[in-house]
């Protein structure tokens, strides 16, 4: 078997593959620090996609959302403030599936820890790993922000 090899036609697997592994290898030797990163994945349900999809700005309030929910857990998690700490992500949106159908969701990469400003250098600070139940209320929190966000939306159309 040989494998595909387009040369950039329009929605190759093979290609995306391969942009996906050189972006993923650039992040993590040229931009990202050398410390330990979580993925987040979200994936909304089915008339939110369309929403995404025909509504870059809604979409970008609710990345905003979800990643305000994420930090924040993470700097609570830590026992820390909004005023002393700060978290770093990273984002990937993909719009498609493996058979091209439309699946916006959200690839996010979050240190795995906090920075601590005390003084005049940050100090990394590691955090543990999220429970289940902070997990489910991650979750819950996200949704009815969303939700807010798509009630909005509507009405305002």
């Amino acid at each position: 078997l040989v494998a595909f090899s387009c040369k950039r036609r329009g929605s190759c697997p093979s290609c995306s593959a391969s942009r996906m592994v050189e972006s993923a290898a650039l992040l993590m030797t040229d931009i990202l620090p050398q410390q330990l990163h979580r993925q987040w994945v979200l994936s909304v349900l089915y008339p939110l996609r369309w929403l995404f999809a025909q509504n870059p700005e809604v979409m970008g309030k609710a990345l905003k959302v979800v990643i305000r929910v994420i930090s924040s857990y993470l700097i609570k998690r830590a026992g820390k403030r909004h005023t002393s700490a700060k978290t770093g992500a990273v984002t990937l949106i993909q719009r498609f599936g493996s058979a091209l159908s439309l699946s916006v969701h959200f690839h996010m990469l979050f240190i795995d820890a906090v920075y601590v400003t005390p003084g005049k250098y940050p100090i990394f600070q590691r955090i543990k790993a999220p429970t289940g139940e902070g997990l489910t209320d991650l979750v819950q929190q996200i949704s009815v922000r969303i939700s807010d966000i798509r009630t909005q939306w509507l009405n305002r159309a």
